[in-house]
């Protein structure tokens, strides 16, 4: 049965470059996720975008002398093309500064205005006064009341993960210059969380045992503390609340950024030219939208977001008042990843820029390794000798010398077609069988968003390939009965044929190098390109990725005898061990 697969990933800040914290924590796992379910068949729509209205992205500005706008719209750019450059396979990845965005946005604040769960309430807020002005959460640090954090933000400790208000913090100060600070009453708008807290709870506690344990526990532990929360800054950089007289207020990012996924499928169904059709993801009740992102998100995304939801009612854009827009059905989040025993850290300058490291290694082998150690459940460490060993081991030793000694022993013994078998003995039988039971198992460990362990599953079954061959030695065969060692070819094809669809979520450049060295036309995916928007939409450019017709691949492989091949290439690189010292005596130098 063909299902609905709504993919979501956190939007980043447009404050500075993705490294691969970013990749390994969230898009290279989404992608892996869509990227199969197309191939399975189903119907998946993935989509995210450019925060352009973050705190982070104003700091950055201040400290440039230049506008948030300027900031937004450089990294913004540089965002497509780091994902065009590494395959994330966005449906649509757009931005908040879109007048669908603004409009969406203002909606869901009158929606839950008029339903009862905003209200305004006065709040002690800090004020700088050598600034002469009120400081945004984020321009707020202080040590974080629960873990003691001494470097913990106005709005988050990223330490415990535990939101909080400036007030809350001990000894706060001015980020910028450490400054003083001085609590001034201001009158916000607040979503009452209260008065959610025993449908979010309930929400959390039916059937979300398949969560990972580090949200869900989270999760039901943090819905004991609810309370009203405000969704309205004093800064001039955001969208206006849609009410009179409220002209210096702008909607919090926190609670504006989430409706981004809304949003976005509402802007992707209208390129689309079929307006409506984003409802096949959020009203259907079977559908089911997976979220991506890091653990300082969960709370945002398992509890602030179904609450704006709830809040929202059951009529948006839509006429059946019986509907209701669908919750998360997963919410999917990493831990860190740390690099050499140490956080990665924008501001430090202590990263691998993903575009940087894309100058000099392929992306498929990042994408490899970046999955290998993603941090499903506890924090793991990138290290540049481990990613050599990786590659060298694995994606070279074990899946690329099978492909390039079989392909190319084909291509020159057998006129470049697959050969034509004879009867296939028990080893043939065992390891076809073998092969194609690898799909159901790989799949069920995607659908449960067990990446790492699917890549592993995948690549044993590649070693396990590696074992016929050398049992079958075609090579020596050939010498004396090339009928038997054309069988054993043609196995080892349909073989390497079935392991690349298997692989080609992780390894989608290769995937497709291997679809046409095979013989195959046409695009195994389809592919991203970078697309600008109408005048009305502030002519920002947005990412676009234009499907091919995947349907029913997720399947072992028939490849057909008489199929002419094409004249094979390496697929993997072998990396010089030396290159690990070398690359990080490079990043050291770069952070210092």
């Amino acid at each position: 049965m063909t299902e609905n697969i709504l993919v979501c990933t956190a939007w980043p800040y447009a404050n500075g470059d993705q490294h691969v914290g970013h990749m390994a924590g969230s898009l290279i796992p989404a992608d892996i996720f869509a990227r199969y379910h197309r191939l399975k068949g189903n119907r998946v729509l993935m989509v995210s975008g450019s925060d352009a209205h973050g705190t982070p992205i104003t700091v950055k500005a201040d400290a440039e002398g230049v506008s948030p706008r300027d900031i937004f719209e450089r990294y913004h750019q540089r965002f497509l093309d780091t994902f065009i450059s590494i395959g994330i396979s966005y449906d649509l990845f757009t931005h908040t500064d879109t007048e669908n965005h603004y409009r969406v946005a203002q909606d869901i604040f009158a929606a839950c205005l008029n339903n009862g769960y905003i209200y305004k309430a006065a709040q002690q807020q800090f004020y700088s006064a050598a600034q002469r002005r009120f400081l945004p959460d984020r321009y707020i640090e202080g040590t974080c009341p629960k873990c003691g954090y001494d470097s913990a933000r106005g709005d988050q400790c990223d330490n415990c993960k535990t939101l909080l208000e400036p007030t809350e913090l001990i000894n706060p100060h001015a980020k910028e210059d450490s400054s003083t600070l001085e609590l001034r009453e201001t009158e916000h708008f607040f979503l009452d969380l209260a008065a959610l807290k025993d449908e979010i709870a309930a929400y959390l506690n039916e059937g979300k045992d398949f969560w990972r344990p580090n949200v869900i526990n989270f999760s039901r532990n943090y819905v004991k503390d609810l309370r009203g929360r405000p969704i309205t800054r004093d800064i001039n950089w955001g969208i206006p609340i849609p009410l009179e007289g409220y002209d210096s207020k702008r909607l919090y990012v926190w609670f504006e950024a989430v409706i981004g996924y809304l949003s976005a499928s509402i802007e992707w169904a209208v390129k689309e030219g079929e307006p409506e059709k984003w409802k096949d993801w959020w009203y259907q009740p079977q559908a089911k939208t997976i979220y991506f992102m890091g653990k300082d998100n969960i709370p945002f995304h398992s509890i602030i977001w179904p609450g704006e939801l709830i809040a929202t009612g059951r009529s948006l854009y839509n006429d059946n008042p019986e509907q209701k827009m669908n919750l998360p059905y997963n919410v999917a989040s990493n831990e860190y990843l740390t690099m050499t025993g140490s956080k990665i850290s924008t501001s430090r300058n202590f990263a691998i820029w993903t575009l940087d490291i894309l100058e000099r290694f392929d992306p498929d082998a990042v994408r490899y390794y970046l999955n290998a150690v993603a941090p499903e459940t506890r924090d793991t460490d990138f290290t540049f000798e481990d990613f050599i060993t990786r590659n060298n081991n694995e994606l070279v030793a074990t899946w690329g010398n099978l492909v390039n000694r079989m392909l190319g022993f084909a291509y020159k013994r057998f006129d470049a077609q697959v050969p034509q078998p004879g009867e296939l003995d028990e080893l043939d039988r065992e390891i076809i069988a073998k092969i194609e039971t690898g799909f159901n198992e790989a799949g069920q460990l995607i659908e449960a968003v067990k990446l790492k362990a699917a890549q592993q599953a995948v690549m044993k079954l590649a070693q396990a390939a590696n074992v016929y061959l050398d049992r079958k030695e075609p090579w020596k065969v050939f010498k004396n009965d090339k009928e038997a060692a054309a069988t054993t070819v043609y196995v080892i094809l349909r073989v390497i044929d079935s392991l690349k669809i298997l692989f080609s979520p992780f390894l989608p450049f290769t995937g497709q190098q291997l679809h046409q060295y095979l013989g195959y036309s046409g695009k195994l995916f389809g592919q991203s390109c970078k697309e600008e928007c109408s005048e009305g939409e502030r002519s920002h450019s947005v990412l676009r990725y234009r499907a091919e017709n995947v349907v029913g691949r997720w399947k072992a492989s028939q490849l057909p005898a008489g199929q002419t091949l094409q004249k094979p290439a390496t697929l993997f690189k072998k990396l010089d061990e030396e290159l690990a010292e070398a690359e990080l005596s490079r990043l050291l130098g770069d952070s210092s």
